[in-house]
């Protein structure tokens, strides 16, 4: 079947489009590069002050960080991975990033020791502390920067149609973080439907589109299609070089699987069945309460310069307080900083969710500033202290959210306390739907680890900075 091109509103000439493709890497390294000269200069000059190293000398020791530290991390692998999950938000090189600063570690007290700094020691310490936190900030606000390009966008094909595929599309809206624009849909349904999107075709569609340069991802959601054609249209893309994304079946049950070894040659994926122990309990609070106190401690200038800002910006109370949906099902007091108008009503839908927007008249000039960074929340801080909540764990909802809840599988979201932070919140926070939080929820809970929880708090880093749904 030949594909109508005029249907589509882009450029399908293969090299410009080929140029994308190796454009976004380039870019996105470039830019990484950046942030890490940046950081690496602004920890030679803390933690050579530390150090106690006269002017001259802590100019030249940024300088050579400035060149060690991109050096190190391109040794530990940071410049080389492409995929989705990397190009987003770049959590998991988190990993290399502490490996890369603790084999810097060594050279930095080597170099202060031969200087004859004062201090070589406190130096380096403060030097490998300070090159991986800053590392973390830059490096996600060059992410932030990369995402804002949208000639960098990669055009996605979907493969299938239906309710999988249209919240599928639905998500990759949501996540602009992602740069991917779908173009279309394929399948050999006929009645197949995504909302939003235009079929280009059945499957035997792929090869033309491929040829002419018009696409630069395929992502495979629940065709009917026969088995043999959807190893085809793998085959073609593999051929063209084209990245393919498949949504396994089951996906809803799938976090927290893990890969096993082939048996006979067919790989498996293995969901493990979640534990609470009280080893595991105990962990998780103790993640919480040092985390709490650590930022509460951290954060206090800005808290109390927040607070000062609200009482001259508007009248009423510094903090909002109300009840919220806690673990077990009970209800506490959930601690916010106020940033909506004292006389201002909170509007819900019928389906219990609370009725939010960009524009929302109700906030007042410094609640739009603290909820762009999420820093009304702070408050929260002092609930995960109390043991209400935690710091990653399921949304706590307000009452009539809670209620608007019916399904007997709703109620597994209130096994762990509700978090500061959590899937929906790393996901896309407002810009999500409510019945989509509650399934993040539910995910979460029945997929629950330590690592996950780190694996979120390290995601909040990028998802804050960078803004998205928070209104």
């Amino acid at each position: 079947m030949a594909v109508d091109f005029e249907t589509i509103a882009f450029d399908t000439t293969a090299p410009s489009r080929t140029r994308v493709r190796a454009r976004r890497t380039v870019h996105l390294r470039r830019q990484l590069a950046a942030a890490d000269v940046i950081s690496a200069v602004a920890a030679g000059v803390i933690g050579g002050s530390f150090a106690g190293l006269a002017v001259p000398e802590l100019a030249a020791f940024a300088l050579l960080l400035a060149v060690v530290w991109p050096s190190a991390a391109f040794a530990c692998g940071l410049y080389a991975r492409e995929d989705l999950r990397n190009w987003a938000s770049g959590v998991s090189e988190t990993p290399k990033l502490v490996l890369a600063s603790l084999l810097l570690s060594w050279p930095v007290l080597g170099v202060l020791d031969f200087v004859t700094a004062p201090h070589s020691i406190v130096g380096a310490l403060v030097t490998t502390f300070a090159i991986a936190s800053l590392a973390v900030v830059t490096r996600a606000a060059a992410r932030v920067r990369v995402h804002n390009a949208s000639e960098l966008e990669q055009l996605t094909l979907i493969v299938g149609s239906g309710d999988v595929a249209t919240r599928l599309v639905a998500r990759l809206d949501n996540h602009p973080e992602l740069s991917l624009r779908p173009i279309g849909f394929v399948d050999d349904d006929a009645d197949g439907r995504i909302v939003g999107l235009n079929r280009l075709g059945g499957l035997d569609a792929l090869p033309d589109l491929v040829e002419h340069g018009a696409v630069d991802r395929v992502m495979v959601a629940f065709s009917r299609s026969h088995h043999e054609d959807l190893l085809e249209v793998l085959r073609t893309c593999r051929d063209a070089g084209i990245a393919v994304d498949v949504v396994p079946r089951l996906f809803e049950f799938l976090d927290g699987a893990r890969t096993m070894d082939q048996i006979g040659g067919m790989p498996l994926l293995s969901i493990d069945v979640p534990t609470f122990s009280k080893l595991s309990s105990a962990a998780k609070r103790g993640l919480d309460v040092v985390g709490a106190g650590a930022l509460l401690l951290l954060l206090s200038p800005l808290l109390i310069a927040i607070s000062i800002a609200i009482k001259l910006d508007s009248r009423g109370p510094v903090l909002f307080r109300q009840p919220r949906s806690g673990r077990g099902g009970g209800y506490f007091t959930l601690l916010k900083f106020r940033s909506m108008h004292v006389d201002a009503t909170v509007e819900v839908r019928s389906d219990g969710a609370i009725v939010k927007g960009r524009d929302d008249k109700r906030v007042t000039r410094v609640g739009r500033f603290i909820r762009r960074f999420s820093l009304d929340e702070a408050p929260q801080l002092i609930n995960v202290l109390k043991g209400d909540m935690s710091l990653v764990g399921p949304r706590p909802l307000v009452t009539a959210e809670a209620q608007a809840l019916t399904l007997g599988w709703h109620a597994k979201r209130a096994d762990l306390r509700p978090g500061l932070t959590g899937p929906w919140q790393i996901s896309g926070r407002s810009n999500i739907p409510f019945q989509e939080m509650i399934r993040f929820d539910y995910q979460y809970v029945s997929g629950w680890s330590l690592a996950r929880d780190i694996e979120i708090l390290l995601a909040t880093v990028p998802a804050v900075i960078s803004g998205r749904g928070a209104y």
